[in-house]
């Protein structure tokens, strides 16, 4: 053999053996991963539902894991910089954000948040889903959505909401539009306000996130009407959906799962995928979340993606038609 074939059998040699040891690094980071804590970023005050859900995931991971998993509330910035914070981190698996149906809205509110939502973050699951319930006063005259949809056309109706680009915003706007309801907005800070004002008699409906609306509806103190999803809720079961109630159109979930910065390896996304579904279904766990009024999701990588995408889809055309701007 000519010296020169000598040495190109030598580096080709030396570099299989380094392919075949850096693929076995990869395979045992794979295995080993987490290695630290797990900082979960909540971008809500503590005690909120996103709250409550990180926590109950995070309990549960952090014993299973045997490393801790700390819930971070960063609530500032309309949610927005606690994901720029994640967006912005170390993609090593360890940095996780309690992203919501809020992150989806931002990408119309906010076209120049400092970091892209499509681009910089990848999700990894939806956790749950939360309905939302349409509530009167008890004082009103109106016993379901079709009167108050016709009262709605004899006079103004005053709708509330926890302030611009909400959850309840956007079902408010989307209950306009589907129904040519006349009914001014009245924005809120925080989703309980309008709930108090409601009580109090100075906006005439809310639809809220049933958690929030539970107790009230629980006390008498407010009358569920209509809840915006497919199927009835076992905490209202005599509360009739939109679609039994004749507005079809007004289907609106509030949602939190998890997402992390956009290249974490697809071996640690799936890893964080497979614990939270073993966790979210236990039947404690389960419970627990439905009786906070949790619907639980626990979905695939690929289908918890593809739903997010077609959120921000939505959603950006509700904001659109109806000229949505942020507080």
């Amino acid at each position: 053999m000519k010296p020169l074939q000598r040495w190109m059998s030598v580096i080709f040699f030396v570099l299989g053996i380094g392919g075949l040891h850096l693929m076995g690094m990869g395979c045992l980071k794979a295995q080993d991963f987490p290695t630290k804590a797990i900082h979960y970023i909540v971008p809500f005050p503590p005690g909120g539902i996103t709250d409550k859900m990180a926590r109950t995931v995070g309990q549960r991971i952090s014993e299973v894991w045997k490393q801790p998993v700390l819930v971070e509330n960063r609530p500032s910035g309309n949610a927005l910089s606690g994901a720029d914070w994640v967006a912005k981190s170390s993609p090593d698996g360890h940095t996780w954000l309690a992203m919501t149906i809020a992150h989806a809205v931002n990408v119309s509110l906010y076209p120049q948040a400092p970091y892209n939502f499509v681009r910089d973050l990848k999700t990894v699951i939806i956790n749950g889903s939360l309905p939302m319930v349409l509530v009167v006063a008890q004082n009103l005259p109106v016993k379901n959505l079709a009167e108050l949809t016709a009262l709605g056309k004899k006079r103004s109706l005053n709708g509330g909401s926890g302030g611009n680009g909400t959850p309840q915003h956007l079902a408010y706007e989307l209950y306009r539009l589907s129904t040519g309801l006349d009914a001014h907005h009245i924005p809120y800070k925080g989703s309980m306000a309008p709930l108090i004002s409601l009580i109090g008699g100075d906006v005439d409906f809310v639809i809220t996130a049933l958690p929030d609306g539970l107790p009230s509806i629980r006390s008498g103190k407010l009358r569920a009407i209509a809840i915006t999803t497919l199927k009835r809720h076992s905490l209202i079961a005599d509360t009739p959906t939109t679609a039994e109630a004749g507005v079809p159109q007004l289907l609106m979930n509030s949602w939190t799962g998890v997402m992390v910065p956009s290249a974490t390896p697809k071996e640690w996304v799936n890893r964080i995928n497979a614990e939270v579904v073993k966790t979210l279904k236990q039947a404690e766990v389960a419970e627990g979340l439905r009786l906070q009024g949790f619907e639980v999701v626990a979905d695939s990588v690929e289908a918890s993606q593809d739903f997010v995408l077609s959120e921000v889809e939505r959603l950006g055309k509700i904001v659109r038609l109806t000229h949505i701007q942020p507080d």
